[in-house]
């Protein structure tokens, strides 16, 4: 999978997870899948020594 069609993979998952949410619950989630992000990014660094 190139880059571009991995970027279109995403945007088609966020609009399908966004579907029918609420204001507040696309802010958790977006919360929610930045946080596990972060610590997945954290624990590659963390790992990789």
């Amino acid at each position: 999978m190139n880059s571009c069609e991995f970027v279109t993979l995403i945007s088609t998952l966020a609009c399908t997870i966004a579907n029918g949410k609420s204001q507040e619950e696309l802010a958790v989630l977006a919360t929610f899948f930045t946080q596990l992000g972060d610590t997945l990014a954290t624990i590659a660094v963390i790992d990789s020594d």
